[in-house]
């Protein structure tokens, strides 16, 4: 798999690190856990979504666009990046967030990614649940285009075929670095919502041969919708690549047990993984996707799911900036 065929814009640090949690493998008595700190890719206090980003924004400027619409949730860390990005290059960038949650408290609506959003200078929509969010970023695109300007549409958490291109990437990045220490790595462990993100990944490690199984954690769809989502991405994706038979469909494995009320809804079990990780490793979680991962994998690791001599590696998805969002959510830490 030759990434290099593909357009790309050089926004992250990378590599990122593959670092060792050893007081949280202790403090859970089950396997050696790793974190692959995606939170550090450097772009606008960090992010998976910067790696989707280096392909996408590559693409808009083949293309000649000269404003990038993208679409998420209130506290989108996708939006974030793709403002920053955009800025990086000299784009416009507009920004059309769904309000998923239905909270209207002004920590939520205006602080946290909403705030980094307007200091990049990005234009802000905001529209109520269950908008088509596809067709009113189509309906601006359009007025755009009458405008006189010339629009990409990124879709949501930047998952397509080029954006997941991205994680194939982080996914060789990790057997190297896994290589070079003589790692074996027993699990991958990763949040899953716009399906991007696994389905990169899944496409690096079959592609490769590497053996290596992975779970997504589920952060917004039921388990047959996610894996089907997932899949499917995943199969356009390695079409992209030439590796049209890459992924069989058992490959794509999702477990929606830890989503709770819905999207974006805080749980007791992610409150809990998100402290623990700050006050076990000093490393700073997500409420949306990374901190109900986490939960998943804790609450896996203490049912016996991953098993004490056995290395787990978790994908940080960054997203600390949408904690203050969810200043009620803490009150230990009020």
């Amino acid at each position: 798999m030759h990434l290099s065929r593909f357009p790309r814009v050089r926004l992250a640090h990378l590599p990122t690190p593959l670092e060792h949690l050893p007081n949280l493998s202790k403090c859970l008595g089950g396997p050696d856990i790793f974190i692959k700190r995606d939170d550090c890719t450097g772009l606008a206090t960090g992010g998976n979504k910067t790696r989707k980003l280096e392909f996408l924004i590559a693409d808009a400027l083949d293309k000649n666009a000269d404003v990038v619409l993208t679409q998420g949730a209130v506290q989108s860390n996708h939006a974030r990046q793709t403002a920053a990005a955009a800025t990086r290059v000299g784009m416009a960038c507009e920004i059309l967030l769904e309000n998923r949650t239905e909270y209207t408290d002004r920590d939520y609506m205006e602080s946290g990614n909403v705030f980094l959003d307007r200091l990049f200078g990005a234009g802000i929509a905001h529209y109520p649940r269950d908008t088509d969010m596809d067709a009113a970023m189509a309906e601006r695109a359009e007025a755009l285009k009458a405008a006189g300007k010339t629009p990409y549409i990124i879709p949501g958490g930047g998952s397509n075929s080029v954006g997941a291109l991205g994680y194939v990437n982080c996914a060789i990045e990790t057997l190297a670095q896994a290589n070079d220490r003589s790692l074996r790595i027993d699990h991958f462990v990763t949040a899953t919502g716009s399906a991007g993100t696994q389905a990169g990944l899944v496409v690096g490690l079959e592609g490769t041969n590497s053996g290596i199984p992975l779970l997504g954690i589920g952060v917004r769809a039921p388990k047959e919708k996610q894996e089907e989502n997932v899949y499917r991405l995943a199969v356009k994706t390695a079409e992209l690549l030439g590796v049209p038979d890459a992924v069989a469909r058992n490959k794509v494995v999702a477990n929606s047990d830890y989503v709770g009320d819905g999207y974006g809804i805080p749980t007791d079990s992610m409150i809990e993984a998100v402290t623990l990780m700050a006050r076990e490793e000093a490393i700073l979680m997500d409420p949306v996707y990374s901190g109900k991962g986490l939960a998943g994998l804790i609450d896996l690791i203490r049912s016996g799911h991953f098993k004490k001599g056995e290395n787990v590696v978790f994908l940080h998805t960054g997203g600390s900036a949408g904690l203050f969002g969810y200043l009620d959510a803490f009150p230990s830490a009020a």
